[in-house]
């Protein structure tokens, strides 16, 4: 398929940029803006997702495949890996003035850690959590589709913390829940429920690196505080499977994201 794709910078450091895609000739173009994982680290980059957003791109939609600073580069965990996710969603008013795209149909879809920074986007739509911090988000989101993601950081830095000699959650947010409780309150999206966007939950039964139950435990926090949350699970599937365009449990993802869309 024959489709638009570009760099752009949006900021001056050097992971604040993303990879820009879209069908030719289109109008009102729905966008997607995909968010890598790799438990935040520097080096894991967004090369991760492109299989994904090559295939969105063939479903109709634009992608925006963001990039932003993680552990181990200057500026990368709390906060300015959250101040980048903010302003990458943010830099789409600036995409809408050169392509057609509709930016009332935002879809945010990340895995692993990008489906936690997924999900705390959709906190920072709700006005009550904009002003926790100095950047805001001004581009409204549709929903969130998260895909085997890190939904609670408390319960994964304990996950983490059994046998291990480090724990990446917190070298995300510098310090432990006891030494930085505050962050794992304003960081963690189980604890800033409900969001009040819709949200699409991805995790498969036989993934190894973020267990089934941190998403569960998610999930029934947002049903019962009457979150419009929806559930995609398999017992086969794993971590990977889910960003793997040509696995079922993808195909059903993109099922209800067209459905999303289409609403």
């Amino acid at each position: 398929m024959d489709f638009f794709q570009s760099k752009f910078l949006y900021g001056k450091k050097q992971s604040q940029f993303g990879i820009f895609r879209m069908p030719r000739n289109t109008t009102n173009c729905p966008v997607v803006v995909t968010i890598h994982g790799g438990f935040w680290k520097a080096e894991y980059g967004l090369e991760e997702i492109v299989p994904l957003d090559e295939d969105l791109v063939r479903r109709g939609y634009a992608t925006w495949n963001v990039e932003y600073r993680r552990i181990g580069e200057n500026g990368g965990g709390w906060p300015g890996t959250f101040s980048d996710v903010i302003d990458a969603v943010n830099y789409l008013a600036f995409l809408k003035e050169d392509f057609p795209l509709d930016l009332s149909r935002v879809v945010i879809l990340g895995h692993s850690a990008g489906g936690h920074l997924a999900l705390w986007l959709a906190s920072r739509w709700n006005t009550k959590q904009a002003d926790q911090m100095g950047n805001v988000l001004h581009t409204s989101i549709k929903a969130i589709i998260s895909l085997a993601g890190v939904s609670n950081l408390e319960e994964m830095w304990r996950i983490e913390s059994k046998g291990k000699t480090s724990n990446n959650v917190s070298s995300f947010l510098g310090g432990t829940p006891e030494e930085a409780s505050d962050r794992y309150h304003l960081a963690s999206p189980y604890e800033l429920l409900p969001l009040h966007v819709r949200q699409i939950l991805v995790h498969g039964g036989s993934d190894q690196e973020v267990p089934l139950d941190l998403t569960l435990g998610y999930y029934k926090k947002a049903i019962r505080l009457a979150d419009a949350v929806g559930l995609i699970s398999d017992s086969r599937s794993d971590h990977f499977d889910l960003i793997d365009p040509f696995s079922s449990i993808w195909l059903s993802t993109a099922d209800s994201l067209k459905n999303i869309i289409n609403s």
